[in-house]
């Protein structure tokens, strides 16, 4: 039996899946964990269409989230904007 390779793009195909994915790496990641994730969506979502949505070219995007880049503030708010989310800030409770 052969078995294949986990892929979590595999897995955000609706916008609640997307928002508990990142909302969970938000909370226990780190910045290159959020590229990271942001990447992941972006790719479920398809990087032609964000590309478009955000006027960036596939290239430079796949480059802005590409594992260990750092990418731009701006450019994460256009992405995460092309994919249908927004960053909100809750006061943390102690």
């Amino acid at each position: 039996m052969e078995t294949s390779k986990f892929d979590i793009t595999d897995y955000l195909d609706n916008n609640e899946m997307i928002a508990e994915y990142l909302n969970t790496v938000l909370e226990e990641g780190n910045d290159a964990d959020i590229v990271t994730a942001i990447g992941h969506i972006a790719k479920a979502i398809g990087m032609t269409k964000i590309a478009e949505e955000t006027g960036m070219s596939r290239p430079s995007l796949y480059k802005a989230l590409s594992e260990g880049s750092k990418p731009q503030f701006s450019t994460i708010i256009k992405v995460l904007k092309a994919v249908g989310g927004q960053i909100q800030i809750h006061p943390l409770t102690t």
